[in-house]
């Protein structure tokens, strides 16, 4: 791919997140600042880019200004990839997601639980919790129509910090307005975490109760 190619995608994801209203309001921060990481992959489903993938990641961690207030995602893009349906994706997502965690070479953060169907639950990758949100093209939530299949990485340590500067819920609130307002409904999977399983969440597909997460890990 050539940086010509790279720029041009990097401006369709600033155009999603900052000219198209997206609720998430840490999103705008994140892109206005220019604080995220974005790496560019052909195809979710090759093994090959699972090693690379995790090379980003462990990379990301190292580099994380923890002592800062400023946040910094992580960005995966797929551009090869096209979705007819939430539910290909979703099965895409968790294809993938399943992968890292079997080449992951780390234990699972032990301040989250490793059972997906637990409300405790974040996915650990390098031995951090992360909150995963998978976006593409095809999704009903228009807060989820990224230009490109999309894998977004955030900390759950970020939500901690939040918390503990006593923001979180004033945070949440105008999120949830503004998707409110670009929607006209805010998504029915949303629970705060340790309410009900964040997995639910992950893929931005409007899932029954009774929805199992087909992810699981290598102690359970």
């Amino acid at each position: 791919m050539n940086q010509q190619e790279s720029n041009k995608i990097q401006l369709e994801y600033k155009n999603f997140i900052l000219n198209k209203k997206h609720p998430c309001i840490m999103a705008n921060s994140v892109f206005a600042m220019n604080n995220y990481q974005l790496k560019i992959y052909d195809d979710i489903h090759s093994d090959y880019v699972i090693n690379p993938i995790l090379l980003n990641i462990e990379s990301y961690l190292n580099n994380y200004d923890y002592d800062s207030k400023e946040f910094e995602s992580l960005i995966i893009c797929f551009k090869d990839n096209k979705f007819e349906t939430e539910l290909e994706f979703e099965k895409a997502l968790w294809d993938f997601l399943q992968k890292i965690h079997n080449q992951d070479d780390k234990p699972w953060d032990e301040n989250v639980s490793s059972d997906p169907n637990d409300p405790n639950f974040s996915f650990s990758i390098k031995g951090k919790a992360f909150y995963i949100i998978g976006m593409h093209p095809n999704s009903s939530r228009l807060a989820r129509k990224a230009p490109y299949c999309t894998i977004v990485f955030n900390l759950h340590w970020q939500f901690e910090k939040l918390r503990e500067m006593g923001i979180y819920q004033r945070v949440k609130k105008r999120i949830r307005q503004r998707d409110k307002k670009l929607q006209g409904f805010i998504n029915p999977v949303l629970a705060d975490f340790g309410s009900d399983t964040e997995t639910k969440q992950y893929s931005g597909r409007e899932v029954k109760q009774e929805w199992k997460c087909p992810f699981h890990t290598n102690n359970i």
